[in-house]
């Protein structure tokens, strides 16, 4: 299970040198007073990647505090991590990736989605991920990828789901393709290096790739569902049940922030800076994610069975109507 619940957000991105496992300070809600009367202290559970830029960009607009909500982020290394950490009280929110949230919940994990996190922008060709090959190798199509080696950063999640999928649509045979687990930032190196035949890769590891010579064949995100609702930020049911007005609070100010976000494209590539050391050129290039204020529930539904059909989920069905209702 520790393998399938590493969340977005890895699933999206990771860089050498990103910010590591935060504060162990309890994530307890916490009432205290302040100018402007009361206020909740919120811990969320995060992962320091391009998709959480809207959470940052609402705590700096103020939407949050206007809400009484008194905002703190914590990072992890990914949803093995942030889910149990939501479900025993030392997170409120967390971010993950919908798949590993489906997974938590055919496991029993008692976890509810409350606010979008993260969509593909539906480019193929330029999409968050994309598979690479090197400048010369012959594989051109995601048909090619059958009998072939591609790196994922977690095995039986997001990324082979959607890969598999983008080779059955090109003719392929998905049950054929090899696939190894890599962290994201290893994957350049990896894919230079022979080590594999092509690499899923989010950023800012695929806008590294791409300035090494490598050439993007398959946009799985974007060819599986051009809306595809990726990552979501979610509570456990206790606290849905037990303080509805919290949920309603931060999932209005969470859907302002993506709506500024999606709004301000360059202030979000300029808040990355402030939690991540992503810079320079990658800064300037690297592809950023779709930030819509409602999840896609059709393509939550397909991701759902193509996970079924990979065995994901062992023999129990994701509830998508009581997961992200």
């Amino acid at each position: 299970m520790h393998r399938r619940l590493v969340g977005i957000a890895l699933v999206v991105s990771s860089v050498t040198g990103l910010a590591g496992c935060g504060s162990s300070d309890s994530g307890g809600t916490e009432a205290s007073s302040s100018a402007g009367g009361k206020t909740t202290r919120v811990t969320v559970g995060i992962i320091p990647i391009v998709d959480v830029a809207p959470l940052y960009l609402g705590q700096k607009q103020g939407f949050f505090a206007d809400r009484g909500i008194d905002l703190k982020m914590v990072s992890a290394q990914g949803g093995a991590a942030i889910i149990p950490g939501v479900v025993s009280g030392q997170f409120q929110f967390g971010f993950s990736n919908t798949t590993s949230l489906m997974l938590a919940q055919t496991k029993g994990v008692p976890v509810k989605a409350v606010a979008n996190g993260a969509a593909s922008n539906g480019k193929v060709g330029a999409d968050v991920t994309g598979v690479l090959v090197k400048k010369d190798s012959p594989l051109k199509s995601a048909k090619d990828l059958a009998g072939r080696t591609v790196a994922v950063n977690t095995l039986q999640n997001i990324g082979d789901t959607t890969v598999r999928e983008t080779v059955r649509k090109a003719g392929g045979d998905p049950s054929k393709v090899k696939f190894v687990e890599i962290p994201f930032d290893q994957m350049p190196a990896a894919l230079n290096d022979g080590r594999v035949d092509a690499a899923w890769m989010g950023e800012p590891a695929r806008t590294i790739a791409e300035a090494q010579g490598a050439r993007v064949i398959a946009s799985p995100f974007a060819e599986t569902d051009p809306a595809l609702t990726v990552a979501a930020y979610f509570t456990s049911t206790k606290i849905a049940q037990q303080n509805p007005d919290l949920v309603k609070k931060f999932t209005e100010a969470m859907n302002a922030s993506l709506e500024y976000a999606s709004a301000h494209p360059d202030e979000a590539r300029r808040i990355l800076t402030t939690y991540t050391k992503i810079g320079g050129d990658v800064l300037d290039k690297l592809i950023l994610p779709a930030w819509p204020t409602a999840v896609n529930r059709p393509s939550l539904e397909k991701l759902a069975e193509l996970g079924e059909q990979d065995g994901v989920f062992g023999d129990k069905k994701p509830d998508i109507g009581a997961l992200f209702s």
